[in-house]
């Protein structure tokens, strides 16, 4: 397979009245957005509407610029996500919906519907084959983003506590997924919590997708019904004193390559376009109610028509980027006996490895891990 092409365009707005709304703008018709045969079609652009209470998500100007370009282009857009298998302000439509307006999304602001992808309670999904799948063998997708002839991922690119990165591939896979989608892909791993760790602060609780932790009173440290668990990982990403991990030691690896074949499912057989903004790249995924310091200074805007390369070309970005200070990289590379995996996500989170779900992605067909970068 020969290298794809991966538009990038930096944060400079040194052009007059050239804002960075205008540049993204730019970028993607410079990477051919427009070769789509977007006429009369319906046009869905999955992106994250954050959590409540979190501040790194993508702002509603950028999903503005693109609905705007698909709307010149003739298409049908609509604002899509489904529905969260946590607790929290998006686990139904309804709160989902709320929480896309409180944080800026309306169709006043972007100039096009908002709808949640897997219906009001998280079941309205379609099962779709994934061809030469090895971990998945139907899919489970929210039908409105199924039923779109054109899929845009528009994704902030950040660190994930289980994916090790969040960015094209873990928008489309395991954000189209459905709930119960997402509870397939996230049935690996077991929570196990270290008792010499634990605090006892009930950050984990708070997080937990099934209230599957329990509050032993005698001992004052958590401990978990591990026939309600579903390894989603939101508990691991709570935990500020490292004390829970996962029981299957590949569950991350297993995560990120269903993460891969979801992705293929929904991009399968119809047109679709990627972008990705390096910006604001905080260590956790923006699903949390909360966002810390980002760990890496911004990098720019990344479009694409494959999906791998454009993963690729946003981690190798990063990589070559200094660490923040005051922030959890900047920390953890501080303390004492850091193990250093030469590799800022993983450095992070240590129990995660990004690889795996690009190399999945590569493997069943859905692009390439070699790319030339086209600069704009």
């Amino acid at each position: 397979m020969e290298k794809a092409k991966v538009y990038f365009s930096d944060l400079r707005t040194v052009e007059r009245g050239m804002g960075l709304a205008g540049k993204l703008q730019k970028l993607i018709k410079a990477a051919g957005i427009g070769d789509i045969d977007m006429d009369g079609k319906f046009v869905a652009i999955k992106m994250h509407f954050g959590e409540l209470g979190n501040l790194s998500f993508l702002r509603p100007n950028y999903a503005r610029a693109v609905v705007d370009v698909v709307r010149e282009l003739g298409g049908k857009p609509f604002l899509t996500d489904c529905n969260t298998m946590y607790p929290g302000s998006r686990k139904n439509a309804l709160e989902h919906l709320y929480c896309a307006w409180e944080n800026g999304f309306t169709p006043m602001t972007v100039n096009c519907p908002i709808l949640i992808g897997d219906g009001l309670k998280g079941t309205d999904d379609v099962e779709v084959p994934v061809v030469g799948g090895e971990y998945v063998t139907n899919a489970k997708i929210g039908k409105a983003i199924m039923d779109a002839d054109i899929i845009i991922s528009l994704s902030h690119f950040k660190g994930h506590e289980e994916a090790g990165f969040g960015g094209a591939l873990k928008n489309l896979g395991m954000g189209c997924g459905s709930r119960a989608g997402k509870k397939e892909q996230h049935c690996s791993g077991k929570t196990v919590v270290d008792k010499s760790l634990c605090r006892g602060c009930r950050k984990c609780q708070k997080e937990c997708a099934n209230e599957g932790l329990v509050y032993l009173e005698d001992e004052k440290k958590m401990s978990v019904d591990l026939d309600k668990c579903v390894g989603c990982g939101r508990c691991l990403g709570a935990c500020n004193f490292d004390a829970i991990s996962f029981g299957n030691n590949d569950a991350n690896e297993l995560l990120n390559r269903r993460i891969a074949e979801y992705a293929k499912a929904v991009v399968d057989g119809r047109p679709s376009f990627h972008i990705s903004l390096v910006i604001d790249i905080s260590p956790n995924c923006d699903c949390h109610c909360e966002n810390d310091a980002p760990i890496l200074p911004d990098v720019g805007m990344f479009a694409s028509f494959d999906p791998v390369a454009l993963d690729q070309a946003c981690a190798d970005a990063c990589m070559r980027m200094p660490p923040m200070p005051n922030s959890r990289l900047g920390d953890t590379m501080a303390e004492k006996g850091f193990e250093d995996h030469h590799d800022h996500f993983i450095n992070v989170h240590p129990e995660t490895d990004w690889r795996s779900c690009l190399e999945q992605a590569e493997k069943v067909g859905i692009g390439t891990r070699e790319y030339e970068i086209v600069n704009i």
